[in-house]
């Protein structure tokens, strides 16, 4: 059961390519958004769209994976944690940020 304490599943599509950066330590990290949709109608029987943006990170093998395979547009279904974290921007203001950690990922749709 402490698995289900902090577990995220999303399915969605990449806004973008996603951005790789090698650390100093030569640990990899991929930073990459997805959008999930859902759709529902109103009271007036109106079709209604809603899309959500999702900031998502992975490190090490799986951001190798990224890296390798995924390219803006690509639909995946991945499982991961919900972190926050603060930093200070280049104003002095802070900052709040809410990302998942990814550490399973799969891709979905057509071969590329």
């Amino acid at each position: 059961m402490n698995n289900l304490r902090n577990k995220v599943q999303l399915i969605g599509n990449l806004g973008m390519n996603p951005e790789i950066k090698t650390l100093e330590s030569g640990k990899k990290l991929a930073k990459f958004s997805i959008a999930t949709n859902e759709s529902y109608k109103n009271a007036k029987g109106e079709k209604i769209e809603d899309t959500q943006w999702h900031n998502l990170i992975a490190w090490g093998k799986t951001a190798d994976i990224i890296e390798k395979y995924l390219q803006k547009g690509n639909e995946v279904a991945i499982e991961g944690k919900l972190t926050n974290r603060s930093y200070d921007d280049k104003d002095g203001n802070k900052r709040y940020i809410t990302e998942i950690v990814v550490n399973e990922i799969l891709m979905l749709g057509n071969k590329q």
